[in-house]
C-alpha cells in the first residue's frame, strides 16, 4: 500500500501536535488570510476567463461578426444547423442511467461552449498559420501542412477549450457526482461550441452573398453543411468529458486520464477534419459522385462508428451502475432480514 503520509505522521500516536510539521490547518490569522487570498485568486482567475471570452464576443459583434444574425432568417438557419447536435446530446443526457443533470448546470455549461469557442478561434488562428507553413515543409507538401494543423493545433485547442467549459463550472458542482455526468457535460459543452461555430460560417458565408442572390437558397445549403459537421463536437467532447469524469473519482491518476480523454477526442477529431478535407474531395474526384454525396456519406459513416463506441461506452458504466445498485438492494435486503 502506498503511504503518501511524512514518517512523523505514520508513527505519532495522536499525542504529539503535528500543525506545521507534518500537517496543516486554519488556526491563525495569516493562516486564514492566506486561504482567502488563495481562494479569491481562483475566484479571481475563472471570472477573469470568462469576462475575456465575453469582451472578444462582443468585439465579434462590433466587428460585424454576426451582423447577420439581426436577420430572422440567418437566426433561423443557425439554429436549424445545430438541430442534429442538439438531439445527439440530448440522447446522451437521457443515456445516464444516475441522476438526471440540472437543466441550470447543462445551460451554464452550454455558455461556455459559446464563450470559450473564440479562446480556440484566437489559437487557431494565430498558432495554425505558422505549424501549418512548418508542417508543409514551406509549401513542400501541402497535404503535411494541413495534417499538421489539424493534429498539432485544431484537434488539440478546440477539444481542450470545451473541456475548459466542463471544468470551469459543472466539474465544480456537486450534482457531478458519477463519472457518466463528463460525457453528458462534454457533449453540451460540445453543443455550445457547435451553435457558436455554425453562426460563425453561416453568417460570414450569407454576408458574401452577392445582391440580388437567393439568401434563403444560399442559407439553406450552409446550414445543411453545417448541420453534418455538428454532431461531430458532441462526439468529440462527449469521449473527452467522460475521461473528465473519471479523472475526477481518481484524483491520483487525474492528470493522466484527462490527458488521454483529450487525445483520443483530439485524434477522432483531427481524423474528421482531414478526411473531409482530403479523402472527400478525391473520392468525389475518382468516382465523378456529387461531393456533397460523398461527404454525407462520410459523416454518416464517420460519425456513426463513433456514437457506437461512445454508447458502448456508456452502455458498459450503465450495466455496471445497474449491477451495483442490486448488489446494494439484496445487501441491505439480507442486512435487515438477518437484523
Amino acid at each position: 500500500m502506498d503511504d503518501r503520509r511524512d514518517p512523523v505522521e505514520s508513527m505519532d500516536d495522536g499525542s504529539i501536535d503535528l500543525y506545521e510539521i507534518s500537517e496543516w490547518e486554519v488556526r491563525s490569522g495569516l493562516d486564514r488570510f492566506a486561504q482567502q487570498l488563495y481562494h479569491a485568486g481562483i475566484v479571481g482567475l475563472r471570472w477573469t476567463v470568462i469576462v475575456v471570452a465575453v469582451l472578444i464576443l462582443g468585439l465579434q459583434f462590433l466587428l460585424g461578426g454576426f451582423g447577420l444574425l439581426v436577420d430572422p432568417r440567418v437566426g433561423v438557419f443557425v439554429a436549424l444547423s445545430v438541430v442534429p447536435a442538439f438531439v445527439l446530446a440530448a440522447y446522451l443526457w437521457r443515456a445516464d442511467v444516475t441522476t438526471a443533470e440540472p437543466l441550470e448546470i447543462l445551460v451554464v455549461t452550454f455558455l461556455l461552449g459559446i464563450l470559450f469557442a473564440n479562446f480556440a478561434g484566437i489559437l487557431n488562428d494565430s498558432v495554425g498559420t505558422s505549424v501549418q507553413v512548418i508542417g508543409s515543409g514551406f509549401g513542400l507538401v501541402p497535404i503535411l501542412g494541413l495534417i499538421a494543423l489539424y493534429f498539432l493545433v485544431v484537434g488539440p485547442v478546440e477539444e481542450a477549450v470545451k473541456l475548459l467549459a466542463v471544468r470551469m463550472y459543472a466539474y465544480r458542482s456537486p450534482k457531478f457526482d458519477a463519472v457518466i455526468d463528463g460525457a453528458v457535460y462534454g457533449a453540451v459543452a460540445g453543443l455550445g461550441f457547435a451553435t457558436i461555430e455554425n453562426a460563425l460560417y453561416i453568417t460570414n458565408s450569407l454576408q458574401s452573398v452577392a445582391p440580388g442572390m437567393n439568401l434563403i437558397q444560399a442559407g439553406s445549403d450552409i446550414a445543411t453543411i453545417r448541420a453534418l459537421a455538428g454532431p461531430g463536437h458532441v462526439i468529440y467532447s462527449a469521449f473527452a468529458g467522460y475521461y473528465l469524469g473519471l479523472a475526477k473519482f481518481n484524483p491520483d491518476d487525474a492528470g493522466p486520464i484527462v490527458v488521454k480523454g483529450l487525445l483520443i477526442a483530439a485524434i477522432i477529431h483531427a481524423t474528421y477534419n482531414v478526411s473531409a478535407s482530403v479523402l472527400v474531395p478525391v473520392v468525389a474526384g475518382a468516382t465523378a459522385v456529387d461531393s456533397f454525396v460523398v461527404f454525407l456519406s462520410f459523416v454518416v459513416l464517420y460519425d456513426g462508428l463513433f456514437v457506437y463506441l461512445l454508447l458502448r461506452k456508456l452502455s458498459q458504466y450503465n450495466d455496471a451502475y445497474r449491477r451495483a445498485d442490486r448488489t446494494e438492494d439484496v445487501s441491505g435486503l439480507d442486512r435487515t432480514g438477518w437484523d
